[in-house]
């Protein structure tokens, strides 16, 4: 593998990272009304997700998905779920007030934050199809073992450094206050886009 292919699969993923999805709209939820320090073990949770999919699709997880395609719409489906149930929870307590918020005391531990992140992100199965088409292009069968493990450091580094940065922009005074004093519209349209992903997860 070459330095050349090494920086094109670390750029490649960045940019699918900046993308927003749900991750995206759990972090950004999340900082608002929880604060940095949860936010950023969700993000550290986010990381472990995609070590998860670049991993698997390393290991040849896209290819059996494409000789078994059952087994890629089942989790497709229980991914969808997923998504659609976190969205029907965040719709229905929307018009509840966050007393902990005003505290600044997070209402969830930084290993609870971390295992929905891993959960949120591990009930996508795409980005295996999505980590499995790059490196059928850019790290080749026979690459070494270093630069693998170096693949998917940088795959880690780019996710959760990406969702620290939101999570420090959404979580300042002025983002945290907004979000407080709109609480139910707010949640009500992440449900809303939450529902949608879950929903594009499930039917393409």
């Amino acid at each position: 593998m070459t330095v050349a292919a090494f920086l094109s699969v670390v750029l490649i993923h960045l940019a699918a990272a900046i993308s927003p999805g749900p991750s995206f709209v759990v972090s950004v939820r999340t900082a608002a009304s929880e604060g940095f320090r949860v936010a950023v073990a969700l993000a550290f949770g986010f990381g472990m997700g995609a070590l998860l999919w670049a991993g698997g699709a390393m290991a040849g997880l896209a290819i059996l998905f494409k000789l078994v395609p059952p087994l890629f719409t089942a989790l497709k489906i229980v991914g969808a779920l997923f998504l659609l149930y976190i969205a029907v929870q965040m719709w229905r307590h929307a018009p509840e007030p966050l007393a902990m918020a005003a505290e600044g005391t997070p209402p969830r531990s930084a290993a609870s934050a971390m295992w929905f992140g891993f959960v949120t992100f591990a009930s996508n199965p795409k980005p295996a199809i999505f980590f499995g088409a790059v490196f059928v292009g850019l790290v080749p069968p026979d690459t070494p073992l270093t630069w693998r493990l170096a693949v998917l450091a940088a795959v880690f580094v780019n996710e959760v450094g990406w969702y620290i940065l939101v999570a420090r922009v959404f979580s300042l005074p002025r983002a945290r206050h907004a979000y407080l004093r709109l609480k139910t519209g707010i949640d009500r349209g992440f449900g809303a886009l939450i529902a949608a992903f879950g929903l594009k997860i499930g039917l393409t």
